[in-house]
Protein backbone atom coordinates (compact mmCIF):
# COMPACT_ATOMS: atom_id res chain seq x y z
CA UNK A 1 0.00 0.00 0.00
CA UNK A 2 0.82 3.22 -0.94
CA UNK A 3 1.82 6.37 1.46
CA UNK A 4 -0.63 8.30 -0.29
CA UNK A 5 -3.47 5.45 -0.40
CA UNK A 6 -2.58 4.47 3.66
CA UNK A 7 -3.22 7.94 4.71
CA UNK A 8 -6.57 8.48 2.19
CA UNK A 9 -7.45 5.15 4.40
CA UNK A 10 -6.78 6.61 7.78
CA UNK A 11 -8.77 9.44 7.40
CA UNK A 12 -11.24 8.37 5.96
CA UNK A 13 -11.61 5.36 8.35
CA UNK A 14 -10.77 7.28 11.30
CA UNK A 15 -13.67 10.34 9.95
CA UNK A 16 -15.92 7.83 9.89
CA UNK A 17 -15.54 6.71 13.43
CA UNK A 18 -15.60 10.38 14.34
CA UNK A 19 -18.63 11.03 13.00
CA UNK A 20 -20.30 7.82 14.72
CA UNK A 21 -19.10 8.28 17.68
CA UNK A 22 -20.26 12.40 17.69
CA UNK A 23 -24.02 10.33 17.70
CA UNK A 24 -22.81 10.84 21.57
CA UNK A 25 -24.33 14.62 21.41
CA UNK A 26 -27.71 13.19 21.62
CA UNK A 27 -27.42 10.52 24.02
CA UNK A 28 -26.17 13.85 26.25
CA UNK A 29 -29.39 15.66 24.66
CA UNK A 30 -31.79 13.26 25.61
CA UNK A 31 -30.57 12.73 29.18
CA UNK A 32 -34.20 14.06 30.62
CA UNK A 33 -35.98 13.15 27.65
CA UNK A 34 -37.90 10.07 26.62
CA UNK A 35 -36.10 6.85 26.45
CA UNK A 36 -36.80 5.19 22.78
CA UNK A 37 -34.90 2.53 20.68
CA UNK A 38 -32.96 -0.04 23.01
CA UNK A 39 -32.44 1.98 25.43
CA UNK A 40 -35.57 0.59 27.82
CA UNK A 41 -34.62 -3.16 26.67
CA UNK A 42 -30.67 -3.19 27.69
CA UNK A 43 -32.10 -2.30 31.75
CA UNK A 44 -29.39 0.58 31.94
CA UNK A 45 -30.28 3.94 33.67
CA UNK A 46 -30.57 6.76 31.47
CA UNK A 47 -27.85 8.51 33.01
CA UNK A 48 -25.22 6.03 31.91
CA UNK A 49 -26.10 6.54 28.50
CA UNK A 50 -25.56 10.85 28.59
CA UNK A 51 -22.09 9.62 30.49
CA UNK A 52 -21.41 7.63 27.57
CA UNK A 53 -22.18 10.82 25.11
CA UNK A 54 -20.06 12.83 26.97
CA UNK A 55 -17.13 10.32 26.70
CA UNK A 56 -17.88 9.15 22.93
CA UNK A 57 -17.96 13.11 22.21
CA UNK A 58 -14.36 13.41 23.89
CA UNK A 59 -12.95 10.40 22.01
CA UNK A 60 -13.99 11.40 18.71
CA UNK A 61 -12.11 14.47 19.28
CA UNK A 62 -9.10 12.76 19.95
CA UNK A 63 -8.57 10.58 17.67
CA UNK A 64 -9.06 14.30 15.32
CA UNK A 65 -7.03 16.21 16.56
CA UNK A 66 -3.13 16.59 16.33
CA UNK A 67 -0.67 15.55 18.76
CA UNK A 68 -1.34 13.21 21.99
CA UNK A 69 -0.53 9.95 20.36
CA UNK A 70 -1.05 8.29 24.68
CA UNK A 71 -4.42 10.35 24.60
CA UNK A 72 -5.37 8.60 20.93
CA UNK A 73 -4.53 5.30 22.38
CA UNK A 74 -6.68 5.11 25.30
CA UNK A 75 -9.52 6.74 22.93
CA UNK A 76 -9.28 4.17 20.31
CA UNK A 77 -9.45 1.78 23.24
CA UNK A 78 -12.53 3.44 24.54
CA UNK A 79 -13.96 3.50 21.36
CA UNK A 80 -13.72 -0.05 20.71
CA UNK A 81 -14.60 -1.10 24.04
CA UNK A 82 -18.20 1.22 23.93
CA UNK A 83 -19.08 -0.10 20.59
CA UNK A 84 -18.09 -3.39 21.33
CA UNK A 85 -19.86 -3.38 24.49
CA UNK A 86 -22.69 -2.08 22.82
CA UNK A 87 -23.08 -5.07 20.91
CA UNK A 88 -22.99 -7.56 23.43
CA UNK A 89 -25.41 -5.59 25.78
CA UNK A 90 -27.77 -5.69 22.90
CA UNK A 91 -27.19 -9.11 22.37
CA UNK A 92 -27.43 -10.26 25.59
CA UNK A 93 -31.15 -9.25 26.15
CA UNK A 94 -32.61 -10.11 22.74
CA UNK A 95 -32.51 -6.67 20.85
CA UNK A 96 -31.15 -7.50 17.81
CA UNK A 97 -32.90 -4.67 15.98
CA UNK A 98 -34.06 -5.66 12.12
CA UNK A 99 -31.77 -7.89 10.69
CA UNK A 100 -29.68 -7.75 13.96
CA UNK A 101 -28.73 -4.12 12.96
CA UNK A 102 -28.14 -3.06 16.64
CA UNK A 103 -25.25 -5.66 17.20
CA UNK A 104 -23.84 -5.65 13.30
CA UNK A 105 -23.60 -1.67 13.47
CA UNK A 106 -21.55 -1.43 16.49
CA UNK A 107 -19.38 -4.03 15.51
CA UNK A 108 -18.56 -2.32 11.71
CA UNK A 109 -17.71 0.28 13.70
CA UNK A 110 -15.35 -1.74 15.99
CA UNK A 111 -13.96 -2.84 12.81
CA UNK A 112 -13.25 0.71 11.44
CA UNK A 113 -12.02 2.21 14.66
CA UNK A 114 -9.41 -1.01 14.51
CA UNK A 115 -8.44 0.33 10.74
CA UNK A 116 -8.12 3.33 11.81
CA UNK A 117 -5.69 2.57 14.83
CA UNK A 118 -3.95 0.21 12.70
CA UNK A 119 -3.14 2.79 9.64
CA UNK A 120 -2.23 6.08 12.13
CA UNK A 121 0.21 7.92 10.53
CA UNK A 122 4.09 7.82 12.36
CA UNK A 123 3.25 11.13 14.07
CA UNK A 124 0.17 9.94 15.48
CA UNK A 125 1.58 6.61 17.71
CA UNK A 126 3.49 6.26 20.83
CA UNK A 127 5.84 4.71 18.99
CA UNK A 128 6.91 0.89 17.75
CA UNK A 129 8.24 -2.30 19.91
CA UNK A 130 10.53 -3.39 17.90
CA UNK A 131 12.70 -1.85 15.55
CA UNK A 132 13.32 -3.80 12.32
CA UNK A 133 16.00 -2.47 10.46
CA UNK A 134 18.45 -1.23 13.34
CA UNK A 135 20.28 -3.42 16.34
CA UNK A 136 21.00 -2.51 19.57
CA UNK A 137 19.00 -0.48 21.98
CA UNK A 138 17.25 2.56 21.58
CA UNK A 139 15.25 4.44 23.64
CA UNK A 140 11.54 5.80 23.12
CA UNK A 141 9.03 7.34 25.16
CA UNK A 142 11.15 6.88 28.17
CA UNK A 143 11.47 2.95 27.80
CA UNK A 144 14.41 1.46 26.44
CA UNK A 145 13.47 -1.21 23.92
CA UNK A 146 15.89 -4.22 22.46
CA UNK A 147 16.19 -4.94 19.00
CA UNK A 148 17.47 -7.87 17.22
Amino acid sequence: MTMKAKNVAYWTTTVLVAFFMSGGVTQIAQFRGNPHGVVPQLGYPMYFFAILGFWKVLGAIAILVPRFPRLKEWAYAGIFFDVTGAAVSCAAVGGYGAYGFHVIAPLLIAVLAVASWALRPPSRTLGTLFQSQTTGRHKQSGVSWVTT
